[in-house]
């Protein structure tokens, strides 16, 4: 579907139908570079939607981009009404971000902070594998993003250098201050183990089984595009199974993903390993909602 990183469907414009005009395409496509180089020797200049989009690698930027509705849009009156730009950042800070993957409300209890606040950061840095930022603040690689956690405003911020800006994102700070907290000195142990393999293995059943029916309907006949698509999310391909991918949510948590392809008479398969440190540094909740989340992921790439 020809879209462009706006968001506007081209496949409904009688211009793109009568051939008067291309789709843009995606930030990450090759739609979306051609139709730059167009712009800019036509117009002199690309649309900035589009430029910022290629730029940071974003497709989609009402999908993608934590900064929507920004500057580019809120300069003028196209593509988006500024009713609807106001829509989007109400209705985004009110629900986007409340609640975690199982449903439930996510609230972040005052005393993480505050035990945070009370921890040695240069004790702490090496520990977490994570670097201080100034007096106050610690920068931290999760999700496959760069994160800044600002301490003296009781806020986890994403972007660069000097433009970091505030995320609503209650489930993301819960489990950044839930690492920050506990994570031990134990080094990875090497060990990969299953959640039935954890000292809190029955955490795991019923409503918190580690869930990959989805991902053996979304990959169990195609590998190589769940290799594609973890090593697009940041992960490391390993020589394991039929595809095998260890992602990194938090500095010392890696999280195995290992796919068996449909295989004449034996159904796909999906395990989701660890290392055995992982119960030294989160609980079993912890790791279900860091499962939950890479898992997520992994489904939304097309």
């Amino acid at each position: 579907m020809p879209t462009g990183a706006c968001g506007i469907n081209c496949d409904t414009c009688r211009l793109n139908k009568d051939g008067i005009c291309s789709s843009c395409g995606g930030g990450t496509s090759v739609e979306g570079q051609n139709k730059m180089e167009v712009q800019k020797e036509i117009l002199g200049a690309p649309c900035p939607i589009l430029a910022c989009a290629v730029l940071n690698h974003v497709k989609y930027c009402m999908r993608d981009c934590d900064a929507f509705p920004c500057e580019n849009f809120g300069d003028g009156s196209y593509p988006f009404s500024a009713g609807f730009l106001d829509m989007q950042k109400r209705r985004r800070s009110e629900r986007e971000t409340t609640r975690a993957p199982y449903g439930n409300s996510v609230t972040v209890p005052p005393e993480y902070w505050d035990r945070l606040l009370e921890a040695d950061i240069q004790e702490l840095c090496p520990r977490a594998v994570v670097m201080p930022d100034g007096e106050n603040g610690i920068l931290i690689t999760a999700f496959n993003e760069e994160i800044r956690v600002d301490l003296e405003k009781r806020e986890i911020q994403k972007g660069k250098q000097n433009r970091w800006r505030e995320t609503k994102d209650p489930f993301l700070e819960l489990m950044l201050l839930v690492y920050l907290n506990n994570v031990t000195i134990k080094p990875f142990m090497n060990e990969m183990v299953s959640a039935q393999d954890l000292k809190d293995a029955q955490f795991f059943q019923g409503p918190h089984t580690l869930e990959t029916g989805d991902l053996i309907k979304k990959y169990g006949s195609t590998p190589t595009k769940f290799l594609k698509a973890g090593t697009a999310l940041g992960g490391t391909r390993l020589e394991m199974a039929d595809a095998a991918i260890c992602f990194r949510p938090l500095p010392k948590i890696p999280v195995y993903y290992l796919l068996w392809g449909v295989d004449g008479e034996f159904p796909a398969k999906v395990s989701i390993l660890f290392d055995r440190s992982i119960e030294y540094h989160l609980s079993a909740d912890a790791i279900w909602g860091i499962v939950s989340v890479t898992t997520d992921a992994l489904l939304k790439l097309n």
